[in-house]
């Protein structure tokens, strides 16, 4: 009798979350209604997590057992994204911060640690500077804004773009496959459910008031400046990849250099979704970070 290979195992993004408490929903953050994960428990330490443009809370699905030990996870979806309201207006840089301050303010945190990734780390960082009264501790995971690289900006919303207008699987799957170094992790069921939301009705039009951070005019605007770093208070990583398709690692030294204090750390053989591609190395670097632990991959900057 011949030998039969085993299937390969079908990798689902409800596997990360057997056996893990937790909850999916939708708040009013003072008018605008927000899907979000939820982790943890009431009481412990609050944690937001950002996700990038074009992007949905899924974006941590690996990360929300671990994290859920030690603090209150919230991972949402931005305004104009997922399956939060989109309203009909570009977005730029104030719009996110003026959406997390909202939900700050809708579960009564006073402040809270922020992790971002991409647009996320943008909006994070933004914050830290403005209002850092709001900051516990901050986490910039190949984060945007520091920088306006005409050629990523055009991959970006051409990749976006494509995928909302025709939310084909290989659309689908050519923008997440961008997120990844290693291709393969770009599971099925992750593709599925993003085409599911790229096809809602209205997502191409929401995409066009997403995608205004990638014209060069209104980037400019919207830039952090190495004044804004300086006035981040929180304790803060940098986390880069050494796959990262907007930038290189170097540009991650840089940001950290700007910020007082920062610690750099880089992770090997990820793109531009560490959290994803490489969640048992990203949740141990970024969980001792959080809980104000050594962090043996990490190091101060010098300015």
């Amino acid at each position: 009798m011949s030998e039969t290979a085993s299937p390969a195992p079908y990798r689902s993004i409800w596997r990360d979350l057997q056996g893990v408490s937790f909850s999916q929903g939708f708040l009013d953050a003072g008018g605008i209604r927000t899907r979000y994960l939820h982790a943890g428990r009431t009481g412990a330490p609050p944690l937001l997590l950002l996700h990038g443009v074009g992007g949905h809370a899924e974006a941590y699905i690996r990360n929300l057992a671990s994290h859920g030990e030690h603090f209150d996870v919230w991972a949402i979806d931005l305004i104009g994204h997922g399956w939060t309201d989109k309203k009909a207006e570009d977005r730029e840089i104030r719009h996110y911060v003026d959406h997390v301050l909202r939900l700050l303010d809708t579960l009564g945190f006073e402040k809270a640690s922020i992790s971002g990734e991409s647009l996320g780390g943008w909006v994070a960082s933004r914050i830290a500077a403005d209002h850092p009264e709001r900051v516990d501790r901050l986490v910039l995971n190949t984060a945007g804004g520091s920088q306006a690289d005409p050629v990523v900006m055009e991959r970006i919303k051409t990749l976006s773009m494509r995928a909302a207008s025709e939310p084909s699987w290989e659309f689908i799957r050519a923008r997440v496959e961008w997120l990844m170094a290693d291709k393969s992790k770009a599971y099925d069921d992750l593709v599925a459910c993003r085409q599911a939301i790229y096809a809602q009705p209205g997502m191409a039009e929401a995409m066009k008031h997403n995608m205004v951070l990638q014209d060069m005019e209104t980037r400019k605007r919207n830039l952090i400046y190495p004044a804004d770093y300086a006035r981040i208070k929180a304790p803060t990583l940098v986390l880069w990849t050494s796959d990262d398709p907007t930038a290189d690692v170097s540009e991650g030294r840089r940001i950290a250099s700007m910020i007082p204090g920062a610690l750099f750390t880089v992770m090997a053989g990820c793109g531009h979704w560490p959290q994803f591609e490489d969640p048992e190395t990203f949740n141990r670097i970024h969980l001792a970070f959080l809980k104000n632990e050594p962090v043996p991959e990490a190091a101060p900057i010098a300015a």
